[in-house]
């Protein structure tokens, strides 16, 4: 997927077959490990297992380009759904990885990401979508987000 950009009705789809780990026997990468194990006790399985997540989430996320886009992310590995695996995709991908879409079968997916994109291929306005997927002027200005935003900055 490096350098792919398949912006709105070019992508709305991405199968993901197996976790993308690198391949290990690399005098670099060796380097690589030891040197983190060494200086700063990481483990092994726990980079390779990092930098395999982050692989997969620059792929997946090639199907979202923004605010707007929309797409289904088919992670078709039972792995994806061992928490050690999970927990290292990025929150935006945890927060929509939900217990009852994990392990189907082929023909429940299917049947489920037909629904969706029918309902999701429905024409609509910006306007339909100001207060659902973008914040009204009004609810950027209420007390409560700018609480919520003064908190991200501070964390940020």
């Amino acid at each position: 997927s490096e350098g792919v950009d398949f912006d709105h009705h070019l992508g709305r789809a991405v199968l993901m077959f197996g976790i993308p780990y690198v391949y290990t026997q690399s005098r670099i990468l060796k380097a690589r490990l030891e040197y983190l194990r060494d200086q700063f006790q990481i483990r092994e399985n726990d980079f390779l297992t990092f930098d395999a997540m982050r692989h997969a989430a620059q792929c997946i996320g090639r199907v979202l380009r923004g605010k707007t886009d929309y797409g289904i992310m088919v992670l078709a590995d039972k792995r994806f759904g061992r928490q050690d695996k999970r927990g290292k995709l990025p929150k935006w991908i945890q927060e929509h990885l939900k217990d009852s879409m994990i392990n189907l079968s082929t023909e429940e997916a299917v049947q489920i990401s037909r629904k969706w994109l029918r309902l999701m291929a429905q024409p609509f306005t910006r306007e339909d979508q100001l207060g659902v997927s973008l914040l009204t002027m009004e609810q950027l200005e209420t007390k409560e987000m700018q609480e919520k935003i003064q908190q991200k900055v501070q964390q940020g």
